[in-house]
């Protein structure tokens, strides 16, 4: 049975649980990302990506666990991840529509390589605008960069 998520904002004291959602999410769905760089990325989510983005998130309310969670920092989604547990659930969609629709958050970019992200964030109504070869650390994972398309007014006659 599928039910709203409340979003929340997460505290501090939740960041080594954010981070554990983003690790497993990562290994669920970047199975192009070698586990050595992984641990690189996960000591700077902790260390630093929490920290520079407006989060939200999404706990089961059952047993208040941290189900997915959004990063957000001048009008782009920076992050977005959903433990591998609650996928298919409607929480992808909640946290990204909070964060149109709240955050003002009109771009993100995806990694070219995880096509389930890219066929997500077009069913949602973004569109690719542009493509770099190297992801944020200059490594050689393309990002593909998009854009939310705002659906035109519609006007009486």
């Amino acid at each position: 049975m599928k039910h709203k998520w409340a979003i929340q904002t997460p505290r501090i004291t939740d960041f080594q649980t954010l981070t554990e959602v983003w690790e497993a999410s990562v290994r669920a769905t970047h199975d192009f990302l070698p586990d050595s760089y992984i641990v690189l990325l996960r000591q700077l989510v902790i260390s630093q990506y929490l920290d520079a983005v407006m989060l939200i998130c999404c706990k089961d309310p059952i047993n208040k666990r941290i189900a997915g969670f959004a990063g957000v920092a001048g009008g782009k989604v920076e992050m977005l991840f959903i433990h591998p547990d609650y996928r298919g659930q409607g929480i992808g969609k909640g946290l990204l529509r909070f964060a149109i629709d709240e955050l003002n958050a009109e771009c993100l970019d995806v990694n070219e390589q995880n096509p389930q992200a890219i066929g997500f964030y077009l069913k949602q109504g973004f569109e690719v605008i542009g493509r770099c070869e190297t992801d944020g650390l200059g490594q050689p994972y393309p990002l593909l960069h998009l854009r939310y398309k705002r659906q035109p007014c519609l006007t009486r006659a």
